[in-house]
């Protein structure tokens, strides 16, 4: 696993624990949820400078954002399992 899939993944779980969508969540930041959507899912870099202002939003460090956490892969997975149950 990389870097952006470890953010995307992080980003994922702690936006999911706000119960925000990804769209109301990142205009509350100021940022493109389309292009926030490619982050969680790996696909696109994010800056140093974004990393330091979702971690303050949240109320997290920097380093919680960009460390691998087991925990938060098993989150995503069930969440995605409810979301294929859903659709």
């Amino acid at each position: 696993m990389n870097l952006k899939e470890i953010v995307g993944i992080n980003l994922r779980y702690y936006r999911y624990q706000t119960g925000l969508s990804q769209e109301k969540f990142y205009t509350k930041l100021g940022l493109n949820y389309k292009y926030m959507a490619c982050i969680e899912r790996g696909k696109e870099n994010l800056t140093l400078e974004h990393i330091e202002e979702i971690a303050s939003f949240l109320g997290i460090s920097t380093y919680e954002l960009v460390t691998f956490d087991e925990s938060h892969i098993i989150h995503k997975r069930r969440v995605d399992e409810k979301e294929k149950i859903r659709n």
